[in-house]
This record gives C-alpha cells, structure tokens and sequence, in this order.
C-alpha cells in the first residue's frame, strides 16, 4: 500500500527524523525553568509495552488477555516531549474499516518530531484488530460487539470488554486529552464532522470547543445526551471526558478506497489541535464560521431489500424529499425513501446490501 503523503506537513517537524527510544540521541533538555540541571519528574512515559525517554519515541502494544476468548495486541507508539506538556492521546481503528481514520493516526506516528514536542502524544492507530484483519465492518468479528459501545470495560468480558478496558486504564487514565478518530465504514458515505461534547462543566466544555474548533472541521454535532456516569460511558471520547479530560471525536472518510484528502484532514486536524495545546510550535487553524448541528435524525430501514441513494453525503435536503428508494432483488420498487426532517446529509449508505433496521442516511438538523 502506497504512503499517504501530507503536503501540510512537509516540512513540518521531521527534518531532524524521527528518534526511536533507545536508538537515537535524547532531544534536547527542558526549556525555561527545566533548565539542564533541574530534575525531570516525568524521564520516561510508559503506555503498555512502549517505554519512550524524553524526546524520543517507543513502539510496544497493548496486551488484551485471553479470557472467554482469544487475547490480542493492540498497536501503540508513544512520543514522549522533549519539554513537559500536556499528554494528548489520539485514538483510531474501533471499527477496523474505517480506514482513513486509521492511515491517518499511522501516518502521526512519523510525522511529529519528540525533539520538538512538548508534552506527550500517545498513538494507537488499529484498537479493533481482528475487524481490520476480517474485513468485517461496525464489529469486532470475534465477539459481534461494537468496539466503541462497550466502555470503560470489563476485565472478565468478552475480547471487545476487556480491549475496552485495557485501553481505559492504559491510554485514558494517563492523558489529560484526548481524540478519537473514526470516518466512513464499508458501508457508509460520509461527509467529514466533529463531535463536541457537552458536559455541563464550563471549564472542561470550554477546553473541549476549543479543541474541536482547533481541528478545522467546519460541521461540528453537538453531543449533549452522551452518558454521565464513568462506570457506564460506553464510547471511548464520552469514557475520557466523563473522567474529567477535555476529548472530542472526528470523522472523515467514505466507503471503498482510501482518499489522501480525508486522511489529510484528519492529520492536519489533530497538528491543529498539538498546536492549540501548545505542544507543537506553529499556527492553529480554527474554524471561523462553524456549523453546528443539533440533532442527529437516523432512517432505518423497516425491511430487507436492495438500496439506492439518490443524494450523495453532504446534500442539503429538505423534509420529505427524497433520499433513496429500495427494491426487491427482482428490482420491483418496494419503498420511497424520504428525509425525515430538513437538513445535511452526514452520511448515506454506500451499498445496495439492506437488511431490516440497517442505518440507510443520517440527516444532520443544523442548529437556528
């Protein structure tokens, strides 16, 4: 598979090369009052298997135990600052065909420097591995449960519980932030989005916006019905954020093959957001005239069939105009299907494959 190629990167940080943790010289010492003399609180950032020194970078993976069923690795890369900073962690891959998402996280893992970092960035581009490896969309193959419904975990569930659990104690519970990278599956067209978080504390909720709207994501949902409780967060930015951490989720791909201008936005977005934390030098590009999008209205399909769209993803529609139809394998027309309230289009189903409660649209209510 070819190298995605960033062109808003180049240069950007990689001059120096990458250093590996025990293979290159450390980055350079701390900075201000972290003069060479002063004691570094934090020398080295462990995440799992990866252990990096300052300024350096470390590879290792996340050991999901075996239980009721097969253990597996999860891949992690650790950048560790050559200052301190803030610890940022960027997450992708919860469904393993949403590869744009995960290309994009793949591609931070080379294109940030840890001599010019500060702070931490923690890299897991590939959660849902056995989706990845099966071709096999929404689920984790292994189990049938969604890998982003299931947190903060159960260290005695199911492969999918105790990868989710792992991942709670190993990534979220050692950053202060944090990114979860999704996009469209094999089965979806999607137009790029964020989700911003409302939690109901001022502080964590202004830190949150400033993220989102750091990433440069022009259409951005307002997620105000997520869970409270930490012991029952079930996604993995709502199990950061009800932990107290300012997080947010971005999406961007399509079904089919990969497009270098959604992995791009992707990694772009998440430079933007270094940047807004002051952990990367350079300018942040925040959004200036976002759309903010206050409901999600879902069309489900009420009966098996073949489907057609007739709007492709980021279509204004309005109420009742038509979105789709649906046939029989015969071609017989078996349904109109209409928009259920005025709006965009976020994402279309991108396969003639129906089955009954399947998700055929969502259509975004845009906030007056």
């Amino acid at each position: 598979m070819k190298r995605f190629k960033i062109a808003a990167l180049a240069g950007l940080l990689i001059a120096a090369g990458p250093a590996e943790a025990g293979h290159d010289v450390p980055g350079p010492a701390e900075a201000g009052r972290h003069g060479p003399s002063a004691q570094d609180a934090h020398p080295t950032f462990t995440v799992g298997t990866a252990t990096a020194q300052r300024g350096q970078k470390a590879y290792g993976v996340l050991s999901v135990p075996a239980g009721s069923d097969a253990g597996y690795d999860i891949p992690v890369a650790v950048l560790h600052g050559a200052r301190p900073g803030p610890v940022l962690a960027i997450v992708s891959g919860a469904h393993g065909t949403e590869y744009a998402s995960i290309l994009a996280v793949e591609s931070l893992v080379d294109a940030v420097n840890p001599a010019s970092l500060s702070g931490t960035l923690v890299l897991v581009p590939l959660v849902n591995v056995p989706s990845f490896q099966g071709i096999t969309p929404h689920v984790n193959p292994t189990d049938s449960k969604s890998m982003n419904r299931w947190y903060p975990g159960d260290p005695n569930g199911t492969q999918t519980d105790r990868a989710s659990f792992v991942i709670t104690k190993a990534v979220i519970d050692q950053s202060d932030h944090l990114i979860d990278l999704h996009g469209g599956d094999l089965d979806e067209n999607l137009r790029p989005y964020s989700y911003w978080t409302v939690t109901g504390n001022q502080k964590q909720d202004e830190l949150s916006r400033g993220m989102v709207l750091a990433f440069g994501l022009d259409h951005i949902i307002i997620s105000a019905d997520r869970p409270k409780d930490p012991k029952a967060s079930r996604y993995l930015e709502n199990t950061a954020s009800t932990r107290g951490k300012a997080s947010f989720t971005a999406e961007a791909g399509r079904s089919g093959p990969v497009a270098a201008g959604d992995v791009a936005a992707l990694v772009d977005g998440s430079v933007s957001v270094m940047r807004h934390l002051e952990m990367l030098p350079g300018a942040v590009k925040t959004v200036a005239h976002p759309v903010w999008v206050e409901k999600i209205v879902t069309v489900a399909a009420d009966r098996d069939g073949m489907f057609h769209p007739t709007v492709d993803r980021a279509a204004h529609v309005t109420k009742g105009a038509t979105i789709g139809f649906v046939t029989d394998y015969l071609n017989r027309p078996l349904q109109d299907v209409t928009a259920p309230e005025s709006g965009i289009i976020m994402f279309i189903r991108a396969l003639p494959s129906l089955k009954k409660g399947d998700t055929m649209a969502n259509v975004g209510v845009v906030k007056p």
